[in-house]
């Protein structure tokens, strides 16, 4: 036994570095929800403490422990707070935290069954919890990614196969190079992630047919044009400046009788259907074909949780095939097959325990509450002279706009360098915005109040006041 052996068991045994750890991260949440939202200039100043030569020895894991929290800690953003509203990122619930923790131990890879019976166990699971939270069809499969990034791109993959097979072809065995076309038609406001899917994919985005959008960046129905089996038609719920949701029911049930596929980039707005009184804005999802949503934002599972679903498996299974002489193909879940990668964790596991420790009244209650925020934060800021909200505040967006775009930006920078709050700028409409996602269950009306009272601090200094 090497001496860094006997090191690694000891410490395994021993467990001191790990209570470190725990403790460490115990300081760190004890603080999190009432220190700056950003860190301080001295913090990010102090990151270079970690700008060093590869050490030639080994470092004690105490040691590097303590580098972490004390020079790492204080230069992150806490997005586990209230009041970071800048990106659509999500908070954690407690018990996922906790489920992810008792998950690192276990170190499970999820290709195969065999490499992990409890992962797939439990994305059989979570699989028909989410079928009956988002009331898809019994016969979706669900799979379980990085984010929605890598969902959007499943998804589209899933499409691709079918659209070509109802033309003759099969894309795995003949590849894309005399493949006949594929009509992609989304709308203008559609998110980056799905351009960046199109091009990985091979289709090209000089060849989509772009749809002109309303005044809250919905697709425009009347302009759809007529559809039929060799269409990919991209929908969005939960427009990423606005939030709007597309008119589902009008143009699924349209793609329906032309053969269409349809694919809806659902990120952080299709848990609105978990919602009693808004799951009327995901009216008609249960007729598309595939679904791209999120666990890290809305649900505020830990990073990184990300879903694919879609109601043609054998499409979903064929675009994303795996083969080889030395995979165990068992009778139960093998999630290799219904993902891109085969090395990747089981980050189920904190996904079932959101959803296990809330229910589904807690999910209703949880988004619920980040769209009521969301409304108190355009009703407190509408009333402030120099401050213009922009969009029907229908989920957890709200865009906020000054008097020009100049005045938008400083504005927007001031309230980034008091920390208070964190917010993020966008255009839309041809206008800066600044851009409020709230996406946190820790958000509570005196965190929209503290953080109105920051938008109106910093507009006071950019006017001079």
């Amino acid at each position: 036994m090497t001496e860094m052996q006997k090191r690694m068991f000891a410490e395994m045994h021993d467990k001191t570095i790990f209570n470190k750890a725990l403790q460490h991260g115990f300081e760190y949440i004890d603080h999190a929800f009432e220190r700056n939202v950003y860190p301080t200039d001295h913090a990010l100043q102090n990151l270079s403490h970690f700008e060093e030569p590869m050490p030639a020895e080994p470092t004690h894991a105490s040691a590097l422990l303590n580098s972490l929290h004390e020079y790492g800690s204080p230069a992150t953003v806490t997005h586990v707070g209230g009041r970071y509203f800048g990106f659509v990122t999500g908070s954690v619930v407690p018990a996922a935290m906790s489920a992810k923790v008792l998950g690192t131990f276990w170190d499970q890879v999820t290709a195969m069954y065999v490499l992990s019976p409890v992962s797939a166990k439990l994305e059989t699971v979570v699989e028909s919890w989410l079928k009956s939270v988002f009331n898809l069809p019994g016969n979706a499969v669900a799979g379980f990614v990085s984010g929605s990034s890598m969902a959007n791109l499943c998804g589209l993959a899933a499409a691709r196969y079918r659209l070509l097979k109802n033309q003759g072809w099969d894309v795995n065995q003949q590849g894309l190079m005399s493949a006949p076309p594929i009509r992609v038609i989304t709308g203008k406001e559609a998110h980056s992630t799905v351009l960046k899917s199109i091009s990985i994919l091979g289709f090209g985005q000089a060849s989509i047919q772009f749809i002109d959008t309303d005044d809250q960046g919905r697709i425009k129905t009347d302009l759809v044009p007529e559809l039929d089996n060799r269409t990919l038609l991209i929908l969005q719920a939960g427009n990423v400046n606005s939030g709007s949701f597309d008119d589902f029911a009008t143009l699924c049930e349209k793609a329906q009788q032309a053969g269409a596929w349809v694919h809806i980039d659902g990120a952080f707005g299709l848990w609105a259907a978990a919602v009693k009184q808004l799951a009327h804005l995901t009216k008609g999802i249960e007729m598309a074909n595939s679904w791209a949503v999120d666990g890290h934002k809305t649900l505020n599972t830990p990073y990184d949780c990300g879903i694919v679903m879609c109601s043609d498996k054998e499409a979903l299974t064929g675009a994303l095939h795996m083969s080889g002489g030395y995979i165990v193909v068992s009778k139960d879940r093998d999630g290799m097959f219904y993902t891109p990668e085969m090395s990747r964790r089981s980050r189920v596991i904190e996904l079932w325990a959101t959803m296990k420790y809330l229910g589904k009244t807690g999910i209703d209650q949880m988004v619920l509450s980040m769209h009521e925020r969301a409304r108190q934060f355009a009703m407190e800021l509408s009333v402030i002279d120099g401050f213009t909200v922009l969009n029907d505040v229908v989920f957890n967006q709200v865009v906020v706009a000054c008097k020009d775009d100049d005045t938008t930006v400083k504005v927007m920078e001031a309230i980034q360098q008091e920390r208070v709050c964190w917010v993020g700028g966008s255009t839309w409409r041809g206008k800066r915005v600044i851009r409020i996602s709230v996406c946190s269950w820790a958000t509570t009306e005196e965190d929209v109040t503290q953080s109105v009272a920051s938008f109106r601090n910093s507009l006071e200094k950019v006017k001079g006041k």
